[in-house]
């Protein structure tokens, strides 16, 4: 039997930790390992048109099957475009691997072709970043790398010369049981005590959930019962416990609807489960706060905290819900549901008067008809922007659907890519990527990497012809947009041409149907809308001074326009409401 090399030994090992697929571009540095693929049944090379898109693509398949994923790029300018996409999947606390191929092990530090130093340029967005400089160092360097991406959810960046990589693997290399998933984290009995007694004296206690409420729906629901309490969350938060929740009162930020952020402000105990918001303008800074999260470098550094519990969320309720007493008086609670109600109530007619017949067509009708018309569990991948704002307001969570976007790091041009990783995880599950045309058109060449494989995702493109967030920071500053327009092609018959199906839709009239198509297409489609840059509605109170990219800070609700399904769910609540 033929001896393996160093690249063979990679390949083997990723495999073994349960991994797929590997996102890259082809380049010499990087032949041995795509190489060692191709003679490898257990795992495929994917092969995207830009880097970027590769590191995007891996971080959504992490996301959405909470798998070790992986992506590659070859030396120098190859692994540097892989460092967005990187940032991003390190943010959302995605298990990442990324292969940084490396010049030539003989000149590095000697000024060769393309050379750069991937050790020290993915430092800040990685848990482990180190090189591989001789054979003796696998598998151990990989295996370590594979443990700090799984164990505490981010990146890892394994940096490995060609001519390493086409060396001889070491014949009695150590290999031991790979880590592949991660344990629950409890916190102490003491903890937990402080906790219960902060909870019991609390009159009015307001939970605001995020993205670490994930697998704990059941649990949250279960405490909020029994104390009586309202229930807000994050953007980050939405898919895991917006659904099913008889005590939502909506989001808060600057993308927030409802009365999250009454009941954030007027509680006296409020529990941040599992949410590293960042926008602590809209957080109260004058009664008690606890926060719950299962790592403790988020621990207070949003907001000032009475209490520190380092733990996962739903292990930490298992513990608390059977210690606190049960609360009877829901008057706090009442208080917010009719609060929410009578909020979404107050903005749901800005975009449902004659809707079908307005042109440019309005963004929020397009995205309130793609939210009925779209699967059960239908994976939605969402550009940074305007299209945050759509998915926030209209795209209803079921439990089953997944939202997945770059919220934490903010890149334009998520979506495409996300969408691949998403659809690669399964063919048969619909991906829909709810693109803007300024991040659809940075990377646009991937659209093509849809029709090699013939990915069935559906894009959805808001195309308004403008940078429409940047138009609205611009605005909400005083200053007259600037460098904000797109002069668009018809994208849809570009998407033709490319050979997938394309359809440009410019009345209202005609989305349903050109939906309908796109979904029943069996492979890439994209549904091409021109919608109304001008669809927002400002409150005239916002100054220039609330205004720091995302974090418009004085205002509690800065965008005014529909909710969608939300104001059907929050009148439903109503009826919990107890009657005098």
């Amino acid at each position: 039997m033929a001896k393996q090399n160093v690249a063979e030994q990679f390949v083997d090992i990723l495999a073994r930790a349960g991994v797929k697929r590997l996102y890259g571009v082809v380049g010499d540095s990087l032949n041995p390992v795509v190489d060692a693929i191709r003679r490898n049944s257990a795992i495929d090379w994917i092969h995207v048109r830009h880097e970027e898109t590769a590191a995007f693509a891996a971080g959504a398949e992490a996301q959405v099957t909470g798998s070790l994923a992986a992506c590659a790029g070859s030396c120098g300018p190859g692994n540097l475009h892989l460092i967005n996409g990187l940032y991003d999947a390190h943010r959302s606390m995605a298990p990442v691997l990324a292969l940084a191929s490396h010049i030539p092990s003989g000149e590095i530090g000697l000024g060769y072709f393309q050379e750069t130093h991937p050790e020290l340029l993915f430092q800040e967005c990685s848990h482990y970043n180190e090189m591989i400089s001789n054979p003796e160092q696998m598998p151990r360097l990989l295996q370590t790398a594979i443990q700090h991406a799984i164990g505490r959810g981010g990146v890892s960046v394994v940096a490995m010369p060609g001519d390493i990589a086409s060396k001889p693997a070491p014949e009695k290399s150590i290999e031991h049981a790979l880590v592949t998933e991660r344990p629950t984290v409890r916190p102490g009995d003491d903890e937990i005590d402080k906790l219960c007694r902060m909870v019991d004296e609390a009159k009015r206690v307001t939970l605001f959930c995020g993205s670490g409420t994930a697998g704990a729906h059941a649990e949250v629901m279960e405490f909020a019962e029994k104390i009586k309490s309202p229930v807000g969350h994050a953007l980050r938060g939405k898919e895991w416990i917006q659904y099913d929740n008889p005590y939502d009162v909506g989001m808060s930020g600057l993308l927030g609807y409802g009365a999250a952020y009454e009941a954030t402000h007027e509680c006296d105990l409020l529990v941040l489960l599992g949410t590293d918001f960042p926008y602590n303008a809209f957080l109260p800074d004058d009664m008690k706060i606890v926060q719950v999260d299962v790592r403790p470098e988020h621990l207070g550094r949003r907001s000032k905290l009475d209490l520190a519990v380092w733990g996962d969320v739903r292990e930490t309720l298992r513990c608390l819900t059977p210690r606190v007493k049960p609360k009877a008086d829901r008057r706090f609670l009442d208080r917010m549901l009719k609060k929410h109600a009578n909020a979404l109530e107050g903005v749901v007619k800005a975009y449902t008067r004659k809707v079908e017949k307005h042109v440019p067509i309005h963004p929020e009708y397009v995205a309130s008809v793609l939210d009925e018309m779209a699967d059960e569990d239908a994976v939605f991948t969402v550009d940074t922007g305007m299209n945050n704002v759509w998915a926030a307001r209209y795209l209803t969570p079921n439990g089953k659907r997944r939202v997945i976007g770059s919220f934490s790091h903010g890149s334009m041009a998520n979506a495409l890519p996300q969408a691949i990783g998403a659809q690669f995880t399964d063919r048969d599950r619909q991906v829909v990527a709810m693109s803007g045309d300024g991040g659809f058109s940075m990377l646009m060449g991937d659209f093509l990497t849809l029709v090699q494989y013939d990915l069935p995702v559906k894009v959805v493109l808001f195309n308004n012809s403008s940078l429409g967030m940047v138009e609205l920071e611009m605005l909400v500053a005083g200053l007259p947009s600037y460098g904000t327009t797109n002069k668009n092609p018809d994208f849809a018959a570009i998407a033709r041409a490319a050979g997938a199906f394309g359809v440009r839709v410019e009345k209202p009239k005609q989305l349903q149907s050109a939906l309908k198509d796109a979904f029943k297409h069996k492979g890439p489609a994209l549904v091409d809308v021109v919608t109304d840059p001008n669809a927002l509605s400002i409150p005239p109170k916002i100054s220039a001074e609330m205004v720091t990219g995302f974090a418009l800070s004085a205002s509690k609700i800065v965008l005014d326009g529909g909710v969608g399904r939300m104001l059907q769910m929050a009148r439903s609540n109503l009826r919990n409401v107890p009657r005098p």
